[in-house]
């Protein structure tokens, strides 16, 4: 077993020597061809020479030595020729051999990794087996006899007496990129003595089952019924919106419109659209803000990390479906979430930028935490698909503890942009600092591939502290669920293809800290909208006058009026241009008198260099809903 990690390199080597000495005998070949070509020159010009030496009248015992001498030159001639062709004859005899041994090579290197597959799969089928047994009726208390405590302390019968790792899951990780084997297993049957922990750190199994752990409680009750109807709000909201209505495409009739015309002119179609804006998706990240309401209750600053890094997933569920682009926000346009009396927190984004695109959000929550980012989207046209790219940072600070996490998004790609179904995928890695205590939590997007044996949308990760020691394993997929499991031991496995040394952690069974909720019935003719999504355009009262829930086109799309909404597009589009232009004519103006010039100002936020990251970026300066309250919205402007 401990050589079989050597097989790869070392056929890797092989390889890579082997293309070496083939590429140094084609050198050699080269430099024997140049000579051959000067000699045979030079031999043509001798035998000229001596010819010509011949035909003179010369004594005839000069004459025949002159003979002898074009007969050498002759035979030398013939000799490195053949030299010529024998060398080259056993090149094509090496490549030839070469091409045989590769494909042996990489026959044994495909025959290695269908039997690890084979083991790996065996292992699993063997585990499940072996807990199939143990859970059978007269055979679990012959073959564990476990029982627990109150609270959670789990003790072991006389009957058992193994010390097997069969009751623990093992993840293969690489360093730079997490990629995980993993051994479903049962908690309750770890028992193992501290002389058999040969690893690098060392846990405490019993911790993982306290009853009242956040993780436990975030495990029963988070995502049964019974705390999904508590989760409700009070105000009976909307749990429907209209059918999306079956209107065809005409791609011809937008390309027409588009001759001639600049590009920022050309009108696109509500027909690309869904109902809600940039804004009200940013703040449909929120959906799954309990994660943050558990973390605040953690008292370990990595278990907090567990909870962090499984809300920042969670906001990419709601995309699996949503193919639909958002329309773009308004400049100065707004949007409020004020559910501070039914889940405890309230929310507020302003589209402060135009050219680039950029929202400033802002949350508070009363539970215990505030969270806030500016987000630019940069895109990029590839032909097959679209890369969407979020840029900048988000900031997530719980007040009691004080610690600060950031985090940055990863990029969402759109495939089949012009021919086939449209279908959304996300890749990169997520870095998330605790900038309080140095704790860290690498998860890793891995992209869809149609050869990969991965589960489709996976996500894979290590929380560690500041001295990089793991201690969770995060796992699970973006759009259904991610799970966490502590890290009992770590220890160096055997190196990678690459050379790396791979990183084994032995971890206890896992815990699921988030889970998607349902869609709710008809999701796929209202756009595929989550219950939340669903509530996020419902007309509210006493909102500003520049909140996205009174954006006319939109409106009339929701209510399926899709060619009035056409129109009211292009008539907010072009008002929102004459603004524009109005305003570098201001600055124009007031360059040619020498003044300073500041241009558009947010409403609600104010641009501020970030202590943390040191980036400038748009805060929350206050006055909103006090604001709201004196229904005094007189220095809102009018964009719609």
């Amino acid at each position: 077993a401990d050589d079989s990690g050597d097989e790869e390199p070392a056929s890797q080597s092989d390889k890579s020597e082997l293309h070496g000495t083939l590429k140094t005998l084609s050198s050699k070949l080269e430099d024997l061809s140049t000579c051959n070509d000067l000699i045979a020159k030079h031999g043509a010009a001798l035998q000229r020479s001596l010819s010509e030496l011949e035909n003179l009248k010369l004594p005839a015992e000069s004459g025949e030595k002159i003979k002898a001498v074009n007969e050498r030159a002759t035979l030398f001639r013939i000799t490195s020729n053949a030299m010529i062709n024998a060398c080259r004859d056993f090149l094509d005899l090496a490549e030839t051999h070469s091409r045989k041994w590769q494909r042996a090579l990489q026959y044994e290197r495909e025959q290695r990794i269908r039997l690890e597959e084979t083991i790996e799969q065996l292992a699993k089928q063997h585990n499940s087996l072996e807990r199939a047994c143990r859970g059978a009726p007269g055979l679990s208390s012959a073959s564990t006899g476990i029982t627990s405590t109150a609270k959670g302390s789990v003790q072991s019968a006389k009957g058992e007496a193994s010390d097997e790792d069969e009751e623990t899951e093992y993840f293969d990780a690489m360093e730079d990129a997490p990629a995980f084997i993993t051994v479903t297993a049962d908690p309750k049957h770890h028992r193992r003595s501290g002389s058999n922990l040969s690893g690098a750190s060392e846990g405490h199994p019993e911790d993982w089952n306290l009853e009242d752990s956040v993780f436990e409680s975030s495990n029963q009750s988070s995502y049964n019924e019974s705390t999904c109807k508590d989760l409700l709000p009070k105000k009976r909201r909307r749990t429907r919106i209209p059918d999306k209505p079956n209107y065809s495409l005409n791609l011809w009739s937008i390309m027409k419109n588009c001759i001639g015309k600049e590009l920022s002119k050309i009108p696109m179609p509500v027909n690309f659209n869904e109902p809600l804006s940039m804004l009200q998706r940013l703040t449909e990240d929120l959906e799954y803000h309990e994660l943050l309401d558990k973390a605040v209750k953690c008292e370990s600053s990595t278990e907090q990390m567990c909870f962090v890094a499984a809300f920042s997933v969670s906001s990419y569920s709601t995309t699996v479906h949503r193919t639909a682009k958002p329309f773009n926000p308004l400049l100065g346009e707004t949007y409020e979430l004020d559910r501070l009396e039914e889940l405890g927190f309230r929310s507020l984004c302003e589209q402060v930028s135009h050219h680039p695109p950029a929202a400033a959000h802002h949350v508070y929550s009363k539970r215990g935490w505030t969270l806030w980012q500016e987000i630019t989207i940069a895109s990029k046209f590839r032909g097959k698909y679209l890369s969407i790219m979020p840029l900048g940072a988000i900031h997530l600070e719980f007040h009691s503890s004080g610690n600060h996490y950031v985090w940055r998004k990863v990029t969402s790609t759109v495939h089949n942009i012009i021919v086939g179904k449209l279908w959304i995928d996300q890749s990169g890695e997520i870095e998330i600092v605790n900038h309080k205590s140095k704790d860290k939590c690498q998860l890793k997007f891995t992209p869809y591939s149609y050869f990969s044996r991965d589960v489709p949308r996976k996500v894979t990760g290590v929380v560690s502290d500041a001295d990089g020691k793991a201690h969770y394993v995060m796992s699970g997929t973006w759009d259904e669920k991610m799970e966490c499991s502590k890290i009992v031991q770590s220890s160096h496995g055997s190196s990678s293809t690459e050379g790396k040394q791979k990183t084994v952690y032995q971890t206890l069974s896992p815990k699921v800290l988030w889970k998607k909720y349902p869609l709710p019935e008809n999701a796929e003719n209202m756009y595929f909208f989550s219950d939340l999504a669903l509530t996020l355009n419902e007309p509210e009262e006493r909102v500003a006058p520049t909140d996205s829930r009174l954006r006319p086109d939109q409106r009339l799309m929701e209510s399926g009026r899709w060619d009035e909404a056409n129109v009211e597009k292009q008539r907010l589009e072009e008002k929102q241009r004459a603004v524009r232009r109005r305003r570098e004519a201001e600055a124009v103006e007031a360059l040619e008198e020498g003044k300073d010039y500041e241009g558009y100002i947010p409403l609600w936020f104010e641009r501020k260099v970030d202590a943390v990251t040191g980036e400038l970026i748009c805060v929350y300066k206050g006055g909103y809903w006090e604001t709201k309250d004196k229904q005094d919205w007189s220095m809102c402007p009018d964009i719609f």
